[in-house]
């Protein structure tokens, strides 16, 4: 094995961190807006919290409150919100805003950092 494979192993990770540091936390307050399946525009507020290794939404959309919980893997996060109904599916952009769908596609949701 040549001695700069580990040299070179190491300044590959070494030039790769930055990319990860860049990554927006994800946890905190988000301002929502949106589109439900019938067209009709709502907006409001999501909480994004850690609870192990579930994560917690909490929307509040008018005088409505709505608790989801999933999982993000890679810059996909999952949120089940309601027993039986499809999951709010939302893609981590490299700004920290969340661009997302729901029921069952027919909806959308964009949720920016506060």
């Amino acid at each position: 094995m040549s001695p700069m494979r580990p040299l070179l192993a190491t300044a590959f990770l070494l030039a790769a961190t930055p990319a990860f540091a860049q990554t927006p936390d994800l946890f905190g307050d988000y301002t929502v807006e949106g589109r439900n399946a019938d067209g009709s525009a709502y907006s409001g507020d999501l909480t994004l919290t850690e609870g192990g290794t579930d994560i917690y939404g909490d929307w509040t959309i008018g005088s409505d409150s709505f608790r989801g919980v999933g999982r993000l893997e890679g810059r996909v996060l999952t949120l089940q919100w309601e027993d039986n109904a499809p999951p709010v599916v939302y893609v981590l952009m490299p700004d920290g805003t969340l661009h997302g769908t729901w029921g069952d596609g027919y909806a959308l949701e964009r949720a920016a950092p506060k």
